[in-house]
Parts: C-alpha cells; sequence; structure tokens
C-alpha cells in the first residue's frame, strides 16, 4: 500500500530518519525531486502522493481532513519504526501536523505497559512552510468556488502549478478536480481531536508570500510544547521550486541538532 503513496517505493531501511514530505494544494513530489541529491545520505527523503496528482491522477482526491488523516497514518505508521520527521509546504503544513499528531496517538494506543520513551512516538521535528498555524483562520479566499477560468487565472498569479499542466487542456481537466478537492479540504479544514506534539517546530518563511504573513507563521508557536523556531528566506509562496542551498541546508541542520539531542516522547 505505502507503494503507492511514498515516492520511489517503500522507504529505504539503512535510513537513520525518514523525512516525510507533503506538498501544497494541487503539489506532489516533485517538489522534492532534488532534496534527497542535498541532504545528507542518512536522510531519507519520502515524499507522499496524494491520491489525484501524478501517478495517481485518476484517483480522486480527498477533500476533508478527517478522511485523509486516518488513511495516510496507516499507511505511514510502519516507516516510523526508526527515528522520523515531517515536512510540510501550505496545504500540506496542516497535513503534516495532523499526520504528527495521528501519529502519536496511534503509537500510544498500541504502548501498553512498559517504558514508553522507549516505543515509536512522534517526529523528531517539524518543518511547517509558508502555512498560518492551525488555530487562526484558514484561507483569506476561497478557492474552491471559482470558476474554472478564474480559478486558472489565480493559479498562474500564485506560480504553483507546473506549466506542463497549465499548457494542456486535456491534462488541466483531469486535474482541476484534483485542485478544488484541494482547496476545499484546505478552506474548511479545522484542527482535529488529537494529542499536543512535544517535538520543536521549525518555520520556514518566504519574505514575499502575499499569503501568509510572518505573525502567522509564527503563531506556530502555540501549536506545540517542544518550542519553535522561524526562518525567512528570499522569495514568494513558492520560494521552495527549486530552492537555493541555504534552504535545504537549514533542514539539514535541523535534522541534525534534532538528531544528537533526542526528546522523551
Amino acid at each position: 500500500m505505502s507503494k503507492a503513496w511514498i515516492a520511489g517505493g517503500a522507504p529505504r531501511e539503512d535510513a537513520e530518519v525518514r523525512l516525510f514530505c507533503f506538498a501544497h494544494a494541487g503539489g506532489g513530489a516533485a517538489l522534492f525531486r532534488q532534496w534527497e541529491d542535498h541532504l545528507s545520505s542518512s536522510v531519507d527523503v519520502c515524499p507522499v502522493v496524494l491520491p489525484g496528482r501524478e501517478g495517481r491522477l485518476r484517483e480522486p482526491a480527498y477533500n476533508r481532513m478527517a478522511d485523509l488523516i486516518p488513511v495516510l497514518t496507516e499507511v505511514l505508521a510502519p516507516h516510523t519504526d526508526r527515528p522520523y520527521a515531517l515536512f510540510g509546504h501550505s496545504m500540506g503544513a496542516a497535513v503534516a501536523w495532523e499526520v504528527a499528531r495521528a501519529l502519536k496517538a496511534h503509537h500510544s494506543a498500541r504502548t501498553t505497559g512498559g517504558n514508553a520513551a522507549t516505543a515509536p512516538g512522534e517526529p523528531l521535528i517539524l518543518f511547517v512552510s509558508g502555512r498560518r498555524a492551525p488555530h487562526l483562520p484558514t484561507a483569506r479566499r476561497r478557492f474552491s468556488d471559482l470558476t474554472d477560468d478564474d480559478l486558472l487565472t489565480e493559479l498562474a498569479t500564485l506560480n504553483g502549478t507546473p506549466s506542463a499542466v497549465m499548457d494542456q487542456p486535456g491534462l488541466l481537466d483531469v486535474f482541476l478536480p484534483t485542485l478544488r478537492a484541494d482547496f476545499e479540504l484546505n478552506e474548511l479544514y479545522t484542527p482535529l481531536n488529537a494529542p499536543t506534539l512535544t517535538c520543536p517546530i521549525s518555520g520556514l518563511h518566504g519574505d514575499a508570500d502575499p499569503e501568509v504573513d510572518p505573525d502567522e507563521i509564527t503563531a506556530w508557536r502555540d501549536a506545540g510544547e517542544g518550542g519553535f523556531s522561524l526562518r525567512v528566506f528570499p522569495g514568494d509562496h513558492f520560494y521552495l521550486k527549486g530552492p537555493g542551498p541555504e534552504v535545504l541546508d537549514a533542514i539539514q541542520e535541523d535534522l541534525d541538532r534534532v538528531l544528537l539531542t533526542p526528546f522523551v516522547h
């Protein structure tokens, strides 16, 4: 089952840490294609492919977070048998946060007696990018209600949809329902009932992002109890497209730090 959900198939068994990555609305594994080449060989980059995109284009996309998270938890839980982290950009940040909390609940429920600190639990660290904190209003504007033409105009403005999709009307006809489902999931999302995270949260932000301001991403400090840090990079909402080495260097630095300072789940 995980082969469909994780780009490249099953995660590596020799990884020191697994980094599960979640893209923006309409996005997929392509956003993270270059990451494995830049990050340390000890990091197994595991881009998560949701239904309705890339190799799963013909599958219906989820439009409710409450339906998506239990499935993702079931898929990813077997691969959290070693240290792991999660990265999410835009919509993917909310998905990553909910998956992290659901995995914590999953492992807590499976731990009966003994030392819970030795059992798999929540991630070593959660990276959230280009997304306001989950307790804040989800979006300033609704995309899911737009006409096809207006939606395409907005997508072109945001610069987040691949030109290979935008330039092919036939492909757009297949892809637009996924975009609408993603936007609906994002716009109707409210935090689910789940445990509080105690892992650190690392925020990443483009300094010219028109969708999220610094105060909104800094509010992630209230989304957990493990501390929050923020890094700001040049770029707009999609500063991650073809990221400079400074972005991936920052992620590697944080991963190295938490690997050296394990915490009790």
